[in-house]
This record gives C-alpha cells, sequence and structure tokens, in this order.
C-alpha cells in the first residue's frame, strides 16, 4: 500500500514539475534540419487568443490530468496557416478540457516553415509532431500514458499536420530511426486543411511547400491522397459556411477513409465559419461532448 501511494505521489510531482516549468526543448540532443540563428520567437495577444510567431526551436508543454496510470493522451497542435500558432484556444484551452475529463495532452509548439532556418522546411513541422509521437511513448510509464492511446489532434493548418502524421507515419522524418511507433492511434481533426489542391488553403501550402508548389510537393502533402488501411481512425468538426477552409476538405478525407473501411465520426455545423475552438457561438451543440462519446466508443475512456 505505501509503494502505490509513493508512486502516484512521484507520478502527480513529476506531472506537476512538467507543467511548472512550461514549455520543455523537445529534442533532447540536436534539433533534426535545422539552421542556427537568432532565436525571435514572440507572443501577440489579441482579443484573449495568444498568438506565437515565429516558432524556430521546437517545444511542448505537457498537461496532467492527474495520479493515475493508463490514461489516453493527445497531441494538440495549433492552428495559424503555418505561419503562426494560435496556442492559447486551440492549444492551452483544449488541453486544460482534456484534463477535466481525465485525458492527459501535450500540446505541441512546432517550428513553422522557414527556409532560413531549416535545410527543408516543408518537413520540420512533421518531424516535431512524429517527435512529440516518439516522447509520449518513451515517458508513458513515467507520466501515466496508455501508449496504444496516443493521439494526435490539430486545428486548421495544425488539422493539417495532424493528418499529415496520421497518414505519413510508415517514414521516419525526424532521421532518429530508432525503430519507435510513431502511428498515432487516433485522430482529432477540426476544421482541418486537408488538401493542397484548389479547394484546400493556398495560405498553409504556399507556407509550407510554396514557392515549389510543383505536383510531387502537391500529392505529398494532400492527405486524402496518402491514406492507407493503417490510417487510424478520426473524428472531425468543420462548419459548412467555412469561407477560409472549406468543408469539403473535411467531406473528401472521410470519403476516402471510408473507401478503406476505416471508422470516422464527421460533424458539420450549418455556422461557425473558422477558427471557433471549443466555442461554436451559433449552436447549443457542444462537439467536445461528441467527441467524449467517440472516446467511449473506440475504447479509449
Amino acid at each position: 500500500m505505501k509503494k502505490s501511494l509513493l508512486l502516484v505521489f512521484s507520478f502527480f510531482n513529476l506531472s506537476f514539475a512538467l507543467m511548472a516549468q512550461g514549455p520543455q526543448p523537445l529534442y533532447p540532443a540536436a534539433i533534426p534540419n535545422y539552421i542556427d540563428g537568432p532565436n525571435e520567437q514572440n507572443v501577440a495577444v489579441t482579443n484573449g487568443i495568444s498568438r506565437i510567431a515565429k516558432v524556430t526551436i521546437p517545444t511542448y508543454q505537457f498537461y496532467s490530468a492527474g495520479p493515475g496510470v493508463n490514461k489516453p493522451c493527445v497531441v494538440v497542435c495549433p492552428g495559424g496557416g503555418y505561419g503562426i500558432l494560435a496556442s492559447s484556444h486551440e492549444g492551452s484551452d483544449i488541453a486544460k478540457k482534456f484534463n477535466e475529463r481525465g485525458i492527459h495532452a501535450l500540446v505541441l509548439f512546432y517550428r513553422l516553415p522557414d527556409a532560413k532556418r531549416q535545410v527543408d522546411k516543408r518537413i520540420a513541422p512533421l518531424q516535431d509532431a512524429q517527435q512529440a509521437i516518439r516522447i509520449l511513448r518513451q515517458h508513458a510509464s513515467e507520466w501515466g500514458v496508455d501508449p496504444k492511446k496516443v493521439g494526435i489532434m490539430g486545428f486548421s493548418a495544425g488539422g493539417h499536420l495532424a493528418a499529415s502524421v496520421a497518414t505519413h507515419f510508415s517514414k521516419d522524418y525526424t532521421g532518429i530511426n530508432d525503430g519507435a511507433n510513431l502511428r498515432p492511434d487516433y485522430q482529432i481533426l477540426l476544421y482541418p486543411v486537408i488538401s493542397f489542391r484548389s479547394f484546400g488553403h493556398q495560405g498553409s501550402a504556399k507556407n509550407l511547400i510554396g514557392p515549389e508548389m510543383n505536383e510531387e510537393n502537391l500529392h505529398l502533402f494532400s492527405n486524402e491522397e496518402q491514406v492507407t488501411a493503417q490510417t487510424p481512425p478520426a473524428f472531425l468538426v468543420h462548419a459548412a459556411d467555412d469561407k477560409a477552409v472549406p468543408v469539403k476538405n473535411s467531406l473528401i478525407y472521410v470519403e476516402k477513409l471510408s473507401d478503406l473501411n476505416i471508422s470516422s465520426d464527421l460533424h458539420v455545423f450549418a455556422k461557425g465559419g473558422h477558427g471557433f475552438g471549443l466555442n461554436n457561438k451559433t449552436t447549443s451543440d457542444d462537439w467536445f461532448e461528441s467527441l467524449m462519446k467517440w472516446f467511449k466508443s473506440q475504447s479509449l475512456l
């Protein structure tokens, strides 16, 4: 009994220390695909929303759901068109909401594509998201995480990153090549950029792969074209009146998943536009409550 209490107390202290210390380095050693230079990262707050710009050194913050073992954990990727990170309403606010339901969360402050700071800017965000999956499974026992319940979540361009992780896991883009399992067990996508084709979000496409908008790059990063039978199940939310990222992105992704008998749950609001985070003010429907029901249907809770 005393030993069990000691383990719980140690886990709680470790988790609290991780949160109290703030963002932690994503890579224990050298950052892959990195060109050294000044750290110009900055934060601006507008209407209560924090936006982080010029992220060139990736970090993460672990939000513990408290003592216990074998809890699910979600890697949260804020959106921002691969130009900024909407770190509060698509990051920390989401993590705290998961914690209320007994689910751990890891908010990822991934690198924003920058040809001056990355040898290949196209893959820098994907490298960082894969590393986040790796870190969670490496520290699963310490942090009380079930390594078989590690998911990826993203908003807007962060949704593109999350879908990229869910469809590109067979290759270790970090170059670490340690045999780690980089496949997320599930994916959660909010008004996601899925495609870089005409109905995608051209700003995100240009920031990630421009100016070389050739067919090879468009195909590689149009995630509806990368779905395989091994792609994990998905939960998606979108608004039909989204003018920034058309709902067709979610519709075509679900269609491709369905073609391969991969479970998906899509919620389309009539209104809401883009970037509403937890609160779509046009409806009383709560997508997070639907997500929790989906978690239970997938035996994640």
